[in-house]
């Protein structure tokens, strides 16, 4: 009987290798080839799964996503039923930020990726929707328990923009994690203070935390 393949599995091991070419290498070394022999796979077999390179780029930010999203999941999931918006925020924000050296390869992968779509507006517009549901998250988030006056839609942009800026200086060195760390809660405080007294609304962060793998991850 003829061996079953798992073409999800073959995909997932070769997007893994793309991973480590680029963030080992950098993004330029990713080609059919290189990714080939990382993979231990013929180069026909990588052609067989990814017609493109962007083919191939996308399906590595997927699984990017895929493991953020587990990570924000179980982090939540720790803080019980209803933790109040600040504390959720902070949970969530944290776990994409590449703290240990597992985050700073997905997050090396991701900001390559982002360098990558800058000039490809077509593979870059896939990423739009994912953008705007989580900044809507985040925007629901602040408005729940955000100081009056504060603009949620706003302070939503500049949060974000806050954690990919520490995300870009912790995969370079710049920064040590308790650095970035007291720089993400500076920002909250200045929204919620440091204190949070409202329960969350009811979106899924998880969810929401599967938007473009910035190097925020």
């Amino acid at each position: 009987m003829p061996k079953r393949v798992d073409h999800r599995e073959r995909r997932a091991l070769i997007a893994d290798a793309l991973m480590r070419v680029a963030a080992e290498q950098g993004l330029e070394a990713v080609s059919l080839r290189h990714v080939a022999a990382a993979a231990g796979v013929s180069a026909g077999m990588v052609q067989h799964y990814f017609r493109t390179r962007d083919e191939m780029m996308t399906f590595a930010l997927a699984v990017v996503r895929e493991r953020n999203e587990s990570r924000v999941t179980r982090a939540i999931g720790a803080l019980g039923a209803t933790p109040a918006p600040r504390t959720l925020l902070r949970t969530m924000l944290a776990e994409l930020l590449p703290l240990d050296e597992e985050r700073r390869a997905d997050g090396r992968v991701a900001l390559a990726f982002l360098a990558y779509t800058a000039v490809r507006p077509a593979v870059a517009a896939a990423l739009h929707d994912e953008t705007a549901a989580l900044l809507g998250f985040v925007a629901g988030q602040i408005r729940a328990g955000a100081h009056p006056g504060v603009d949620p839609e706003r302070a939503a942009v500049g949060l974000l923009a806050v954690l990919e800026g520490l995300g870009i200086y912790l995969l370079g060195g710049h920064y040590p994690p308790e650095t970035a760390l007291a720089a993400l809660d500076t920002q909250l405080d200045l929204l919620f203070g440091p204190e949070a007294d409202r329960p969350p609304t009811g979106a899924d962060a998880s969810r929401a935390a599967t938007g473009p793998r910035r190097p925020a991850r």
